[in-house]
């Protein structure tokens, strides 16, 4: 990964000065891929500000819960599929809206342009109760139920 012009970097010295930290538990955060530092030319780490939050959390959650670098590897990696999938049903939810925003359009421009104007309620005929009960009991006698 390389520098990404127009933003803060720090050096590794700064970083574990900031944070209290040992620049090896640094490289080892790194090694187990839970840091990922640009570099230079020269291949030193640069640590971005994205790179201080990933950090932060990782240092909260192995000071103060107590949580080994396992399970942090675990739960970024669940943060990360959750960041995912939210941005999934986002996604998807606008698809939904947009879909009900066009379904209403098609159906007001379907009644605008109707031969016979006529809600769908007025088009669907109700079924009398009295004849389908006087249907069914003509129907035992001639079986002789």
């Amino acid at each position: 990964m390389t520098k990404r012009p127009g933003k803060a970097y720090f050096m590794i010295s700064a970083v574990s000065q900031r944070y209290n930290i040992h620049p090896q538990t640094l490289r080892l955060y790194e090694r187990e891929g839970l840091l990922t530092p640009s570099r230079t030319d020269g291949n030193t780490r640069l640590y971005s500000e994205e790179d201080l939050e990933q950090l932060e959390t990782i240092l909260s959650l192995t000071r103060d819960l107590g949580v080994n670098l396992a399970g942090v590897e675990i739960i970024l990696n669940m943060r990360r599929k959750m960041e995912q999938m939210q941005g999934e049903v986002n996604e998807f939810m606008e698809y939904v809206k947009r879909e009900l925003a066009r379904g209403i359009d098609d159906w007001e421009q379907r009644l605008g342009t109707a031969l016979v104007k006529a809600s769908p309620t007025d088009l669907v005929r109700a079924v009398q109760p009295d004849a389908t009960v006087a249907k069914s009991e003509s129907t035992k006698k001639t079986r002789g139920v």
